[in-house]
């Protein structure tokens, strides 16, 4: 078990010593503000991501308002999407949670 270190769009002047201590995977926060399913992200997540990328491989992971999988990153973090799934489905969520994850799961496959 790891600690996760996350770096968010105003962590520029730590990424360097963020990095170096990271282990497992890299949380990059895409957004500043509270979390949930956003319809835009505004911050250059793509540039974020290389300044990480340029002093590490530790893999970086996408979240904070995510709700599809993005080409910059090694993964993505969703989990108000998820939620809002068992919101609507209850207890019949199950089959629609699982088909959800797996359309984000080809989706980074055929990045």
């Amino acid at each position: 078990l790891e600690l996760v270190s996350l770096i968010a769009p105003t962590s520029a002047d730590r990424i360097a010593m963020i990095a170096k201590e990271a282990k497992g995977f890299i949380y990059v926060v895409s957004s500043l503000g509270v979390t949930g399913v956003r319809s835009e992200i505004t911050t250059d997540i793509g540039a974020l991501t290389e300044q990480i990328r340029a002093v590490t491989d530790v893999p970086c992971a996408v979240g904070f308002g995510i709700s599809t999988p993005a080409k910059v990153s090694d993964g993505a973090i969703v989990g108000s999407a998820i939620v809002r799934l068992m919101e609507k489905y209850g207890r019949d969520a199950v089959p629609h949670v699982e088909e959800y994850v797996k359309s984000m799961k080809d989706a980074l496959r055929s990045l």
